[in-house]
């Protein structure tokens, strides 16, 4: 599950970041694009379902990244590191059954595959100031607690076994 869900959030970042770059793109052509990339339906649905949220949120995503990022405007920051940025905080602040620590994970993850040799720190430092208001942020937005606040502990996601295609396996707009 752990890879799929990784790989998954790889084709949103890509995803995101020609959708930064050309904003006016057909929402067909980020699916084609998404379908090419992930043969796995439950990658798909996932995937799909970051793009949607990190999409649908963006304001109040870039609001608040803006407010954690001391000096900085999000349309100031690298593509790569802003689209990065908004894929983490879309999951700490809009989803709540995945760890923050795997968050943060795969946010540094993502930022050390595809951004510049400071993206790692930046992200986490930005990250980092997001997690320490999501419970307030959270509130505000009407939405439950996250109740895992603390971004190094991470909670074990159950071994895929062969004959046991994991709940990846089927569609799903949560991860």
């Amino acid at each position: 599950m752990t890879l799929r869900r990784t790989r998954a959030r790889q084709v949103a970042l890509q995803t995101l970041y020609q959708q930064d770059l050309r904003p006016r793109r057909d929402a067909s052509l980020r699916l084609k694009f998404m379908e090419g990339r992930l043969s796995e339906a439950g990658s798909r649905s996932f995937c799909l379902a970051l793009v949607d949220g990190v999409l649908e949120h963006r304001a109040d995503i870039d609001r608040r990244i803006s407010q954690a990022a001391d000096n900085w405007r999000v349309e100031r920051m690298a593509t790569v590191d802003r689209n990065v940025l908004r894929l983490g905080a879309y999951e700490l602040l809009y989803t709540r059954d995945i760890p923050a620590g795997t968050v943060f994970d795969e946010a540094i993850e993502l930022a050390r595959r595809f951004g510049g040799p400071e993206s790692p720190g930046f992200v986490n430092g930005v990250l980092d100031q997001v997690r320490k208001n999501v419970d307030a942020l959270r509130a505000e937005m009407g939405l439950p607690p996250r109740g895992d606040q603390t971004a190094g502990e991470k909670k074990a996601e159950p071994a895929e076994e062969p004959g046991n295609p994991g709940p990846d396996s089927e569609p799903s707009a949560q991860a």
